[in-house]
């Protein structure tokens, strides 16, 4: 799957209701930009498989690739929802070689402590350079390009 067409959407979920079949859901969600409906289904991955609920922090990625209907609220199909905290921001790119973002938006300076995990959990033992990472961090330098140490790693190989 590719992931360069991913964009996010974070927020609060303020609602949540039965899709149009028994294995989908509607979430309604609160971001910086007004209410915005994500519909989850059966091929949404879920990182870490958590039970979404209303009032949780969560950032949301649609394939902007794909025909979405033009309604207001906007409605988009999530293909990939993460749980986040409080201060903590995520991104999902590709880095290279030298943990530097496609767009040249973060530099990463990984730590002994940052947890690096596939995408369906396993740890992940080997340089995450080279690959599509959702990257999970709260600070950055005020470099150019920034640079963060993430609390947190999900590799997609």
């Amino acid at each position: 799957m590719s992931y360069k067409d991913f964009v996010p959407v974070t927020g609060v979920i303020v609602n949540i209701t039965r899709g149009n079949d028994c294995c989908s859901q509607m979430v309604m969600m609160r971001s910086d930009d007004g209410i915005v409906n994500f519909v989850v289904g059966a091929q949404t991955q879920v990182i870490d498989d958590i039970q979404l609920r209303v009032g949780m922090r969560i950032a949301a990625f649609y394939d902007a690739s794909l025909p979405m209907p033009l309604i207001f609220p906007p409605q988009y199909r999530a293909q990939l929802v993460t749980v986040i905290g409080r201060n903590e921001q995520v991104m999902l790119n590709h880095f290279d070689r030298n943990l530097l973002a496609a767009d040249r938006s973060l530099q990463l300076n990984i730590a002994g402590n940052t947890m690096v995990r596939t995408s369906n959990g396993q740890r992940f033992d080997c340089n995450p350079a080279n690959q599509t990472l959702l990257v999970y961090y709260s600070v950055t330098t005020r470099s150019i390009p920034p640079q963060t140490t993430p609390s947190r790693i999900i590799v997609f190989c």
